[in-house]
């Protein structure tokens, strides 16, 4: 889930092999080929089936018919990208398994997207995750959402295509442009063509390929040094097994609570309100089938976190065993892994062309979350409500143009990347530093009534200005610091969006430095507290503009749009409780009466799947039978 990612310039791409350089035999390119052919036919497949009658809804939502099992896939492929399975060995080898403590945070931050995001989306019934904004808010709250987030997307396109095949051709000679334009083209067809649902099956297939490559590296790898058993040994004598940190500072780069706590907030800004992700859930063909596969995303996540982790002790015990040649030595870290596996599988045919089919099938279903979640976006943000009077099949034809628009600036934007040198950190910085205003623009509208348009937006552009503050004041510290940081303390960013996360660091010796003061202690800040930190700018800023501009007087309110945190978490405490907070538990009907929920089920029955989207459409919310409890004392 992480990358350490040189903030050096990028290498410059290698035009055949050095000396210590892997190649590639004919079965790995095979290999290597096979996965894009697989890839494309399932795409085309998908495409080819009913063509001539599929629908906008089919295209950009699989026609909301979707399981549990591919969707829940789905997620873990859009998440577990290129960038993951370079960098998470990487963090292990260099710095120990406390990064494993990140899966503590993936409970939360599975559960509260599960229980209060989706069925807010859901019910609903958005396709675009800014609809909700101008539901809440107004149209411009939602188009400035939209905004955001493409420009978030599309300079972290080109970065995400390209960054990994630098780093494959740097470390095997694998041509770099042939593998950015194949994957490129191979990614904007199927895509464009088959929708959301091509999407979806293709990250399934692609899911396997990356557990199978890993698995290979970790089946080959511990055999060599002596099984399982010898590599955690080897590990726990050179101190690579990492205990409980519990210092709370958060300006300590990685602790129990940074990882636990911070990263619940990163969690959120992924699988909470992330386009990406939202539009997986709500292709879903029921609510409760949504629900479940964020659940089921949780083992998933496990497993992968400790797969890559396995990875990285593996590697540490290897090269224990068998030292590192000068060029491995002073490689980049988002190379070490390339370089592993090139020298541990090599006399294997097919071996290494496997985890390079692992290591580009997260870029594959990264990038393809990329095109279909944009290409969504512009359509029903920025088109469709000027344009209503389109026909189904100009959309069709408007929505298929978009994303292969989307593929072909993912090409360009990676061409921009090759020529940026140094100037690249900042590129795929940016992506990170939108993840948590956006995190706190929804949890504004959705948690605090009292929020109002004008507040979203202040609050929003707080958000920014803080993110973007701290965020590009980190990097020309540690660029421009003749004294490179400690590992404790190293200076590094989040990529929270709907792809990846990646941690960007610079190459650090094992000497301890004295801790920085004033603002660059400011801007040594934990990158998984970013998210936190920003959102909670645009959610305090957001309340105090919201409040100073007279709240939401005189401007409607759906209901629908609304979580109850405070009755929700009072109906949770025993009765005798609640009675000495003067709280009551009162049925649907109750709540109908008082106003809370304003029009009651158009024909009587409640749950009938018409009743709640027409009560979404109406601006009513619905709610199940289960109690809730109100402050008698609060005004709704």
């Amino acid at each position: 889930m992480s990358v350490g990612v040189s903030t050096s310039a990028p290498l410059s791409p290698t035009s055949g092999t050095s000396v210590g350089m892997s190649t590639f035999s004919i079965v790995d390119y095979v290999v290597f080929v096979l996965l894009l052919v697989l890839s494309l036919a399932i795409g085309l497949y998908h495409a080819c089936r009913g063509w001539g009658r599929h629908t906008v809804g089919e295209l950009l939502m699989a026609d909301r018919k979707m399981g549990c099992l591919p969707v829940a896939l789905s997620l873990l492929a859009t998440f577990q990208s290129a960038v993951a399975i370079l960098g998470v060995p990487s963090e292990i080898y260099r710095f120990g398994t406390q990064y494993w403590f990140l899966g503590c945070c993936y409970f939360l931050g599975l559960l509260i997207p599960a229980h209060i995001f989706i069925p807010v989306f859901y019910r609903l019934h958005l396709t675009s995750a800014y609809e909700y904004l101008e539901l809440r808010f107004n149209k411009t709250v939602r188009v400035c959402g939209t905004v955001t987030f493409i420009f978030q997307m599309v300079i972290y396109m080109g970065v995400v295509l390209y960054a990994p095949s630098l780093a494959l051709n740097a470390v095997t000679g694998f041509d770099l442009w042939l593998s950015v334009l194949a994957l490129g083209i191979v990614c904007t067809v199927y895509t464009a063509l088959g929708g959301l649902k091509a999407v979806i099956w293709t990250d399934v297939f692609q899911t396997l390929v990356m557990f199978l490559g890993q698995l290979a590296v970790i089946i080959v790898g511990s055999a060599k040094v002596g099984g399982l058993g010898r590599v955690w040994a080897v590990a726990s004598q050179h101190g690579r097994i990492s205990g409980f940190e519990l210092d709370p500072d958060p300006f300590v780069r990685h602790t129990f609570w940074t990882l636990a706590f911070g990263g619940v907030f990163m969690m959120l800004s992924l699988y909470g309100v992330n386009q990406a992700q939202v539009q997986r859930y709500l292709s879903s063909r029921t609510e409760k089938a949504a629900v479940l596969s964020c659940y089921a995303v949780f083992p998933f996540q496990q497993v992968s976190l400790c797969v890559g982790c396995l990875i990285g002790l593996v590697m540490f015990a290897y090269y224990q065993e068998y030292p590192m040649s000068i060029q491995q030595a002073q490689a980049a870290p988002d190379q070490f892994v390339l370089y592993f596996v090139m020298d541990l599988l090599k006399g294997l045919p097919g071996l290494p062309g496997l985890f390079i089919a692992c290591l580009f099938s997260g870029s594959l279903s990264t990038i393809s979350s990329a095109f279909n979640s944009l290409a969504t976006v512009t359509m029903e943000d920025l088109i469709r409500p000027w344009f209503p009077e389109f026909s189904e099949a100009r959309a069709i034809m408007l929505s298929r143009g978009l994303a292969f628009g989307y593929g072909l600036l993912c090409l360009g934007m990676a061409y921009i990347s090759s020529q940026m040198g140094p100037v690249l950190q900042a590129a795929i910085s940016i992506f990170g530093m939108v993840g948590g205003p956006l995190l706190g623009l929804f949890c504004l509208g959705m948690f605090f009534p009292c929020a109002n348009p004008p507040g979203a937006i202040v609050g929003l552009l707080a958000g920014l200005v803080m993110a973007f503050w701290i965020g590009i004041g980190s990097i020309v510290t540690s660029m421009g610091s003749s004294m490179p940081p400690s590992p404790s303390n190293g200076s590094s960013f989040s990529l929270p969006t709907n792809l990846t996360v990646a941690t960007v660091t610079t190459l650090m010796p094992l000497t301890t430095f004295s801790k920085p003061t004033g603002l660059r202690r400011f801007y040594s800040l934990s990158y998984l507290w970013y998210s936190a930190h920003n959102s909670t700018t645009v959610i305090v800023v957001g309340l105090i503009v919201s409040l100073l501009t007279g709240r939401m007087r005189g401007r409607s309110l759906n209901p629908a749009t609304i979580y109850p945190v405070l009755p929700k978490l009072l109906s949770l405490l025993p009765l005798s409780w609640q009675k000495r907070l003067h709280c009551r538990s009162y049925g649907q009907d109750h709540l109908m009466d008082t106003g809370l929920f304003p029009e009651k089920p158009r024909n009587g029955v409640l749950g009938d799947s018409r009743d709640k989207e027409a009560m979404a459409l109406d601006g009513t919310a619905y709610q199940g039978s289960s109690s809730t409890c109100i402050l008698q004392e609060t005004s709704l």
